[in-house]
């Protein structure tokens, strides 16, 4: 099955979820299937899957998704037993697992000579875990997840190779900021807070 496709199901399911997407062509595609500042790229491969999980534990009534890949979630292991300690019950960690280092030249990953993420995410501590086999499967998996509370690691198998879509229209920079300022906004809290500098006059 083709990542697009499963981006596709869950960008009909997601409302009003905030997302964070690995550094790659996931990121591009699903900002071109749910624009909007409830979405922030991660660029340093590795780390979305720990990003997600301090988004989860600071925003506990808001759910948040875990867009990840192979090769991410290989260079950042060690944050499966944490995720499964912090055991944060409005995370859902997704995982397509083409087999290979796709931005970088398509070099295989692990996963291509038997490494399971899912068996992983399970044996890290992780009780709800599963391999979505089809795109209805996961989009069934995304509906419960998203229905329920409570911790939920799906992994997909998609095939290698990304569909064409627009540019990111923003740096991360920028990202970054609207991405505060829309927690801002939906939660009415303050992030930021910028102290004008005092008057001498």
């Amino acid at each position: 099955m083709r990542r697009f496709d499963c981006l596709k199901a869950l960008s009909g399911e997601a409302k009003d979820a905030l997302v964070v997407s690995s550094a790659g062509a996931t990121t591009l595609e699903w900002n071109a299937l749910r624009p909007g500042d409830g979405n922030f790229r991660v660029r340093t491969l590795g780390l979305c899957s720990s990003i997600a999980l301090g988004m989860a534990l600071g925003l506990p009534q808001r759910k948040v998704i875990a867009l990840d890949g192979d090769g991410s979630l290989l260079m950042n292991l060690c944050s499966l037993p944490t995720i499964a300690r912090m055991n944060p019950t409005n995370l859902i960690h997704i995982v397509f697992d083409n087999q290979v280092y796709e931005a970088s030249g398509c070099g295989e990953t692990a996963t291509a000579h038997g490494a399971d993420l899912v068996a992983m995410a399970r044996a890290a501590g992780i009780q709800h875990t599963l391999w979505a086999h089809s795109v209805e499967s996961f989009a069934e998996a995304v509906s419960r997840a998203l229905a329920e509370r409570q911790l939920t690691f799906i992994g997909a198998k998609v095939e290698t190779g990304r569909i064409e879509v627009s540019p990111y229209p923003m740096d991360e920079i920028e990202n970054k900021y609207r991405f505060i300022r829309y927690i801002e906004k939906t939660e009415k809290i303050e992030i930021l807070k910028t102290n004008l500098p005092t008057s001498y006059l």
